[in-house]
C-alpha cells in the first residue's frame, strides 16, 4: 500500500514475529521491505533452553547474540547468492519466486513476484495458522501434559515429521533390490516413492498420465533396456567430496552400461584418466577449475560447464582443509591440508557472450567432446537456455532443487532453486518457440528416483537424465548428512582411509538400479503408446493434473502452464521437440588448422619447428586446437620445451593459449585480449610490444582481464600491465608482469607470480596457496583475511632473480634490466604475499621431515588444528 501511495520511502518497517526463526524467514521479510526484524519467540526460546539446562556452557545473552550473529551471516550468504552486496539494495528487492501460492494473494500482498502455478489462498494459510495454534492450545488442556514439541524433520527424516521421499523404508527397499538383483523389490520401492510424491513429496506427484490419447503398444516393440540406459548420467560429485571408491564405482558402472558418469569439479586421477573402463566420461568445468588441464579435457566424452548447482544456486563449492588429503590435492593441483574454495561465479563469464567464449574454448580443447551447460531451474531459465543454444552448446542441463544436498549449507537445503518440472517445461517451450530445440540436447536432473520420474521428464522435453542421490544410496549411503565433516560411516563421502574401508558398493549394484529404472520406463512407454524415448520427448499433451490430489493444500495449483504445447502462428503444434542436428562450432576455419598443418613435423616426431604468422582479434582461442593435438599424441608430458615456437604479430583475440600444454611457446609481438593462458597446462606465453612501439611498455596495458584463470603449470611473461583478476585460481603457473589491476591473485592455490609494477586494490582475496612477490607494494591494497605480508628470504631472492632474468630474456624488458642492474638494493623492495594456511602446511612439512615423521600425516594433523 505504501508503495502504491508513493509514501514507502517516508517510513521504515519493523516486523515483530514469533514465526520468524530461520535464515530464510528473515531473508524473506527483509527482501519484501522490512528494515528490522524482531524474532522474539526464538530469542526467548534460547534463553529458556539455557535456563532449563538444555544448552550448557553459555550465558543466555551470549547464546542469543550467537543466534543473531548466525542469522546475520545467513542473510549475508543469501544476498551473496543473489549477487547483492548491500542490505540497502537487498531490502525490498523481492528476489523471490513463489511456488504454490495463489496468484490473487501474490498480486495483493507480494506484487511483482512471479507465481507460475498458483496455489494456496488466504483460507488455507489461515487454516495452517489455526492448526499450529491448536497444537499449542488444544481444546482439551490435558493433551499438553508430558507432550514435547514435534521435531519437525525439515532437514532429516523423522517418523512423524516432514515428508521425505527417501525414508528408512525406501532406502532399505532400494538397497535390497539392487544388491540382490530383485526387480520385484525395486517395484515396491518405486511404488512407495511414487506414493510419497503424490502425497506432496514432489510436484510431479500431482501429474497423471492420459492413457487414452494414444493407443498402447506391445512391450516387445518398445526400445530395449540396453538403449535406454545410454541416456542415463550420474551427477557431478567431485573426487574429494566423495571417496575414490564411490567415485570409481559409479564410473565403472556407467561405462559398463554405456551411460556417463561425471567427474565433478575435482579433476580426475591420472590412474583412471587413461582407463576407458574407470574414467568419468563427463568432465566438469566449474568456477574453481580444479584439475582442469589439457590432458583432463582431451580425455573426455563430454565437457560440462557448471553455471550453478540446482541444490545450491549462486554458491560455489567448498572443500574443507581436513578433506584435502594428499591424493585429493594431487588431483586438484593444490596443497594438502589447505581448504579449497570455488568462487560463486565463473570469473570468465559475466555475459552470455563470455559463456559462448568458454564453450568455444572447451570445444577447441577437445573438438570430439560435447559441451554441456548446467543451469538451475528457475524463473526465466528458458530464456537463458535459448542463449545457451545460440552460444553453440551441444547440451543444456536443467537442474532441479531437490538433489545434491548432502554437503550444502542449511540455508540452501530449503527455499533455493525450483522443481525441475517447472524449469524443464520452460526451457522446452522456449527453445521450441524460438526454433532452437532441434540443435541442442536437453538433459534434466535433481532428485530423480524412479522410472516414472524419467518418463515425466521425457514428456516435458528431456532426452537425457541425471541421477545422483539414488546411485549413492545404492552404493551404500544411509543419508547421515555429514558429508562435509569427513565422518561418513559407510565410506561414501569421506577421504579418511579407515572409514573408506567400510565402503561396500559395487558397480553391479548400480547397473541393476539403472536397468530396473529403464525397465520401468519401457512399461510406461508401452502404456502411453510410444515405442522409444525419442518418440515421447516433448509430448506433454499426455500429462494432466491428477484428479484426486492427495494433499489438502494442492487444490489451488494450476499445472496447465507446465503441460502447454507450443504452437506456430497458425495454431498448429510445433514438431521440432528434440535434437535433430549438430551445432556448428566454426572450427573448420580456425587459425589453428593452419598451425596444425605447419607443425605436422613436430607432431609426428617431436622435430622442433618455428612458425611466424600474423594474428587478429577475430582469432580466438589461438593455440588450443594445436595444444589438444599435442596432448592427444603425447599425453600430459607434452613435447620437450620449446619444440613448437609460434611467433605472432598483431592483436590476439580472447583466450590466447588456453590450456596450452608443454612444448609449445607462443611469442606474441603486439597485445592480447582477456583470458590469456586460461587453464595453462605447461606451455609458455610471451606478450610484448614491438621494439619500435611509440609508447612506454610498463605504463600501458598489454593483456586483458582474468589471465591464467585455473592455470596448473607453465609460464607467462607480459612486458606491460595486465587487467583485473590476474592469476585468479592459479594453481601452478609462474607469471611475471609489470603491473596488475584490482583483485589480483584471487582464490589462488598454487604457483608463483611476480609483479614489477603498480597494483590495484583487494589483492589476494581468497588466496589459500601459492606465493606472490610484488615490487613496491602498498599494504593497503592487500586483502589480509587469508594472507600475511613477509620479507622474502634468501631462497626466495635466488628464485626471484632467476625469474626476472627469464622475463628480460623473453620480453626484452627494460624494467627487468634496470632491476637486475641494481639487484642488491632494489630486491629489498619486494614484498612476499604468503597465504596463512599455506605457510602452516609448509611449516608442518618442514617439522615432520626434521623429526623423521610421516609428512602426509603431519599435514592432515595440522589441517584439523
Amino acid at each position: 500500500t505504501l508503495v502504491r501511495t508513493k509514501e514507502r520511502t517516508k517510513v521504515a518497517l519493523v516486523v515483530e514475529s514469533g514465526d520468524a526463526r530461520e535464515v530464510h524467514h528473515l531473508a524473506l521479510l527483509i527482501g519484501f521491505g522490512a528494515a528490522a526484524v524482531n524474532p522474539y519467540l526464538a530469542m526467548e526460546s534460547i534463553e529458556d533452553l539455557v535456563g532449563e539446562g538444555e544448552l550448557t556452557g553459555v550465558e543466555p545473552t551470549v547464546a542469543v547474540r550467537n543466534y543473531l550473529y548466525g542469522l546475520g551471516k545467513g542473510v549475508l550468504k543469501v544476498m551473496s547468492k543473489m549477487g547483492i552486496s548491500t542490505v540497502g539494495s537487498y531490502t525490498g528487492a523481492q528476489v523471490f519466486e513463489a511456488v504454490g501460492l495463489d496468484r490473487e494473494v501474490v498480486r495483493e500482498y507480494f506484487k511483482g513476484t512471479v507465481s507460475k502455478l498458483g496455489g494456496v489462498g488466504l483460507d488455507v494459510l489461515a487454516e495452517e495458522v489455526k492448526l499450529r495454534h491448536r497444537k499449542a492450545y488444544p481444546e482439551n488442556p490435558t493433551d499438553r501434559v508430558h507432550r514435547r514439541l514435534e521435531i519437525g524433520g525439515e532437514y532429516q527424516f523423522r517418523r512423524e515429521g516432514e515428508l521425505h521421499l527417501f525414508t528408512p523404508e525406501t532406502v532399505f527397499l532400494l538397497q535390497h533390490a539392487t544388491r540382490t538383483g530383485r526387480y520385484d523389490v525395486f517395484q515396491k520401492y518405486s511404488d512407495e516413492v511414487n506414493r510419497l510424491a503424490r502425497e506432496g513429496g514432489a510436484l510431479r506427484g500431482l501429474f497423471e498420465f492420459k492413457d487414452h490419447v494414444r493407443t498402447p503398444v506391445p512391450l516387445d516393440e518398445v526400445e530395449p533396456v540396453e538403449s535406454i540406459v545410454t541416456r542415463f548420467n550420474t551427477g557431478a560429485m567431485s573426487y574429494g567430496s566423495i571417496s575414490a571408491e564411490a567415485h570409481e564405482t559409479m564410473a565403472v558402472a556407467m561405462n559398463n552400461l554405456g551411460g556417463r558418469s561425471n567427474s565433478g569439479e575435482g579433476g580426475e586421477d591420472v590412474d583412471r584418466l587413461y582407463d576407458p573402463s574407470r574414467r568419468s566420461a563427463v568432465k566438469q568445468v566449474a568456477s574453481g577449475r580444479f584439475g582442469v588441464t589439457s590432458d583432463y579435457l582431451v580425455n573426455a566424452t563430454d565437457i560440462q560447464i557448471k553455471m550453478a548447482q540446482g541444490a545450491k544456486p549462486g554458491e560455489g563449492g567448498q572443500l574443507p582443509g581436513y578433506k584435502v588429503y594428499p591424493w585429493v590435492a594431487k588431483t586438484r593441483h593444490s596443497t594438502p591440508g589447505v581448504g579449497l574454495i570455488s568462487p560463486p561465479p565463473h570469473h570468465d563469464i559475466y555475459s552470455i557472450e563470455d559463456l559462448a567464449q568458454l564453450i568455444h574454448d572447451l570445444k577447441n580443447a577437445n573438438e570430439n567432446a560435447r559441451v554441456h551447460v548446467k543451469l538451475v531451474s528457475s524463473v526465466g531459465v528458458g530464456t537463458v537456455a535459448t542463449g545457451v543454444s545460440k552460444a553453440h552448446a551441444d547440451v543444456v542441463l536443467i537442474s532441479g532443487y531437490d538433489g545434491g544436498t548432502g554437503a550444502a549449507p542449511l540455508t540452501s537445503l530449503k527455499h533455493a532453486g525450483a522443481p525441475w518440472e517447472i524449469g524443464l517445461a520452460d526451457a522446452q517451450q522456449t527453445l521450441v518457440l524460438n526454433g532452437l530445440r532441434d540443435r541442442i540436447t536437453v538433459q534434466c536432473d535433481g532428485g530423480m528416483r524412479t522410472g516414472r520420474d524419467v518418463i515425466i521428464a521425457a514428456l516435458l522435453g528431456a532426452e537425457e537424465f541425471g541421477f545422483s542421490t539414488a546411485p549413492l544410496i545404492v552404493a551404500g549411503c544411509i543419508m547421515m548428512r555429514v558429508c562435509h565433516l569427513d565422518t561418513c560411516p559407510v565410506g561414501v563421502a569421506t577421504q579418511n582411509p579407515e572409514l573408506r574401508k567400510r565402503f561396500t558398493g559395487k558397480p553391479e549394484f548400480l547397473e541393476d538400479f539403472f536397468r530396473f529404472v529403464a525397465e520401468d520406463v519401457r512399461k510406461y512407454l508401452a502404456q502411453l503408446g510410444f515405442r522409444s524415448i525419442d518418440e515421447a520427448v516433448g509430448h506433454a499433451d499426455v500429462l494432466e493434473t491428477a484428479a484426486g490430489v492427495a494433499h489438502w493444500k494442492s487444490k489451488g495449483l494450476d499445472l496447465t502452464p507446465i503441460f502447454a504445447m507450443p504452437v506456430d502462428r497458425h495454431g498448429a503444434p510445433m514438431t521440432q521437440r528434440r535434437r535433430l542436428r549438430d551445432q556448428d562450432h566454426g572450427l573448420d576455419f580456425a587459425l589453428d588448422r593452419t598451425l596444425i598443418q605447419l607443425a605436422e613435423g613436430a607432431l609426428e616426431d617431436a622435430h622442433p619447428v618455428t612458425l611466424e604468422l600474423p594474428v587478429r582479434n577475430v582469432n580466438r582461442t589461438v593455440g588450443t586446437l594445436l595444444g589438444s593435438e599435442v596432448t592427444r599424441r603425447y599425453g600430459a608430458a607434452g613435447l620437450p620445451d620449446d619444440t613448437i615456437r609460434v611467433s605472432f604479430t598483431g592483436s590476439a583475440g580472447q583466450s590466447l593459449g588456453a590450456f596450452l600444454p608443454p612444448g609449445i611457446t607462443i611469442d606474441l609481438v603486439g597485445d592480447a585480449n582477456d583470458y590469456v593462458g586460461k587453464g595453462l597446462s605447461g606451455g609458455r606465453i610471451v606478450v610484448r610490444p614491438a621494439e619500435d612501439a611509440p609508447f612506454v611498455a610498463e605504463d600501458n596495458v598489454i593483456a586483458g582481464n582474468t589471465i591464467l584463470y585455473g592455470a596448473t603449470s607453465g609460464e607467462v611473461y607480459l612486458r606491460g600491465k595486465a587487467g583485473e583478476r590476474f592469476a585468479v585460481r592459479n594453481s601452478g603457473a609462474v607469471a611475471v608482469n609489470e603491473g596488475v589491476g584490482d583483485h589480483a591473485f584471487e582464490y589462488m592455490t598454487g604457483g608463483r607470480v611476480v609483479v614489477l609494477g603498480p597494483t590495484g586494490r583487494n589483492m589476494a582475496a581468497g588466496m589459500s596457496g601459492g606465493i606472490a612477490f610484488v615490487l613496491g607494494l602498498d599494504p593497503a591494497d592487500v586483502n589480509t583475511a587469508m594472507v600475511e605480508l613477509q620479507v622474502p628470504d634468501p631462497d626466495d631472492l635466488v628464485w626471484l632473480r632467476e625469474t626476472v632474468e627469464n622475463h628480460e630474456r623473453w620480453t626484452g624488458s627494460t624494467v627487468a634490466a634496470s632491476l637486475l642492474a641494481d639487484w642488491p638494493r632494489r630486491s629489498a623492495l619486494f614484498t612476499k604475499v604468503m597465504p596463512v594456511d599455506y605457510q602452516r602446511v609448509l611449516e608442518a612439512t618442514r617439522m615432520a621431515r626434521a623429526e623423521g615423521r610421516d609428512v602426509d600425516a603431519a599435514i592432515m594433523e595440522a589441517a584439523r588444528g
